[in-house]
């Protein structure tokens, strides 16, 4: 019986120094074979890797790729539930808005995990209350509960591939429904459908 219990707790460690160490397959950095037709923006894109970290783990000096040759996908900056987190926020705050729209607001939070006036993480940024508010209205009402469409979660891989780059826009609002007067103090960066876009 003392050697069964030996064997458990092993495993038990074994199991648990795995969880922290051990890396999934879809965070791992995988190969992509070339399509004819294909560019780093599209392969950026699909995988939702920022497009400079995919030319720069491929050392790519310009934008010619060729059919058949072999890139490698460096590993993502943001893990898949952030993802899903990110996709289902743009679901909820961008619904009927172009698809432009949804890339815009999902560039939004990944702006303001890279700015030093909010949190540092995905998660942080999205579930944020300031001054006894949420940040995000779907977070307060629930909303952000409901699961993402696919043009949302596209729109967060296109924001993802797009990172670093853009005009720097913080914030987003309807200037229709808007209440804040704070917010029309900030410079508009960009106005798509029904939401302006600040920083």
């Amino acid at each position: 019986m003392n050697k069964f219990k030996k064997i458990i707790i092993a495993a038990g460690l074994i199991f648990s120094m795995s969880a922290f160490t051990g890396v999934t397959k879809s965070e791992a950095a995988t190969n992509h074979k070339v399509q004819y037709g294909e560019t780093y923006w599209k392969i950026a894109t699909k995988y939702g890797v920022p497009i400079t970290s995919l030319m720069k783990a491929n050392n790519a000096t310009g934008s010619l790729l060729y059919a058949g040759s072999n890139l490698v996908i460096p590993n993502a900056t943001i893990s898949a539930a952030d993802k899903d987190l990110m996709a289902r926020l743009v679901q909820a705050e961008a619904v009927g808005e172009p698809y432009a729209g949804k890339v815009a607001v999902a560039t939004v939070i990944l702006n303001r995990v890279a700015s030093p006036d909010f949190p540092n993480s995905v998660r942080e940024v999205i579930y944020q209350i300031s001054n006894g508010h949420y940040a995000f209205t779907p977070v307060q009402n629930g909303q952000i509960n409901q699961a993402a469409d696919a043009a949302s979660k596209k729109a967060v891989n296109e924001a993802l591939a797009f990172q670093g780059k853009g005009n720097g826009s913080l914030f987003f609002y309807n200037p229709k429904t808007a209440v804040s007067q704070w917010i029309f103090s900030r410079e508009v960066t960009v106005t798509i459908g029904n939401h302006r876009f600040a920083r």
